[in-house]
């Protein structure tokens, strides 16, 4: 006897439609937030907190576009790309031969995927879109600098994606060749 009652809990083959049932009801509610969600948690954590340890701090309501650029330029003492300077034999080279003393910086891709999840987080938090500081013209600017500076001293043109659905074809048929390879 005991043992049919734990085939049931297992959800052997006698019982289809717990096991059903069951499969339903977690699909509704996710266990843990996607990879994309608890990100943008963090990285809207990390912003916020970035503004309190300014002097004096700074209330997340009279944050401005200033307030993000400088915390883009913050963040770039953590980031791991190397980005050659203009008197740099290496400048402008894919694949250096050899190591230098250029600064280290955070990729423009890293930039423009925070400010897109910060932006998101800004106004998912009761923030309007029209003071969205992370939407501003000023930031749209500054990565797009980022990103020419970066392509000139690394020697990687960014290639112009024309839509978010290419974007992300071209990525998943790029990583399933990479994992054929």
């Amino acid at each position: 006897m005991s043992s049919s009652g734990k085939d049931l809990a297992e959800g052997s083959s006698s019982s289809p439609s717990d096991h059903h049932h069951h499969h339903h009801l977690h699909q509704q509610q996710p266990a843990t937030p996607s990879r994309y969600e608890s990100q943008k948690r963090r990285d809207w954590n990390t912003f916020g907190q970035y503004l309190k340890n300014q002097r004096p701090p700074v209330p997340l309501s009279q944050c401005n576009c200033n307030h993000v650029l400088d915390f883009l330029r913050y963040l770039d003492q953590f980031g791991k790309t190397k980005v050659h300077l203009q008197g740099c034999m290496f400048y402008g080279q894919p694949e250096p031969p050899a190591p230098c003393t250029c600064p280290l910086r955070q990729a423009w891709g890293s930039l423009d995927a925070l400010i897109g999840r910060l932006r998101a987080a800004y106004e998912e938090n009761g923030g309007s879109p029209e003071t969205n500081p992370f939407a501003s013209g000023a930031i749209r600017v500054y990565l797009r600098e980022v990103r020419e500076c970066q392509a000139k001293a690394r020697g990687i043109p960014y290639k112009k994606k024309k839509k978010k659905t290419n974007q992300n074809k071209g990525n998943e048929e790029s990583s399933s060749t990479m994992q054929l390879a």
